[in-house]
C-alpha cells in the first residue's frame, strides 16, 4: 500500500474541532471531499473527512466523530496522507510520479530516464538520469505513453544545455 504526502496538519481552528491544513496538492478537487479518508501522522490513523472549506491560504477539514478541540489536539505538526489506490483521476491524467522510470524522447531520441520528481510551488519538474530537468507542463509535454512506458518532450532552446 503506498501513501501519497498531501499536506501538513499545522493548527486546530476553534473548539469544535476543525484543523488547519496546508497543502500545495495538485488533485485538492478529488480528495478534498466529505467521505474521503485522510491518514495521519507517523501512525497513519485513518479519519475521515466530515466537511471541507478553505479559508485564506488554508485547507479547513472536520473529521466524522471528532468534533472536540482536545481530540484532534495532539494532530497539530503531523503530516496528511491519502492512500494512493484511493485517488481516481481522469482518463487522460496520470501523477507524475508515475513516470519515474520512463524514458524520455525528444526529437526522436531517447535523452534519459526519468529518475526523480521534483515538486515545486509553481508545477511538477522530471528529473532525468542524466541531470536535465524538464517542467512537467504541457508547453512541454507532447505525450505520455503509459503502455510503452515513454514520454514525449517538445524540444525548446535551452532545454537541454
Amino acid at each position: 500500500m503506498e501513501y501519497l504526502y498531501i499536506g501538513k496538519l499545522v493548527n486546530t481552528h476553534g473548539l469544535k474541532g476543525e484543523v488547519r491544513v496546508l497543502s500545495d496538492f495538485r488533485h485538492i478537487d478529488k480528495v478534498f471531499v466529505p467521505n474521503f479518508k485522510f491518514y495521519i501522522g507517523k501512525e497513519k490513523k485513518e479519519y475521515v473527512v466530515e466537511s471541507y472549506r478553505k479559508h485564506k491560504n488554508f485547507h479547513m477539514f472536520v473529521f466524522k466523530g471528532y468534533y472536540d478541540i482536545n481530540q484532534i489536539e495532539h494532530l497539530k505538526g503531523s503530516n496528511v496522507y491519502i492512500k494512493k489506490e484511493d485517488l481516481i483521476l481522469n482518463k487522460n491524467e496520470i501523477l507524475a510520479i508515475d513516470l519515474i522510470g520512463f524514458d524520455v524522447i525528444i526529437d526522436d531520441k531517447k535523452q534519459g530516464v526519468i529518475a526523480d520528481v521534483i515538486d515545486t510551488l509553481a508545477n511538477e519538474v522530471l528529473v532525468l538520469d542524466n541531470s536535465v530537468m524538464i517542467p512537467y507542463v504541457k508547453e512541454f509535454i507532447l505525450k505520455v505513453d503509459v503502455d510503452n512506458k515513454k514520454v514525449f518532450v517538445k524540444n525548446m532552446k535551452g532545454l537541454l544545455e
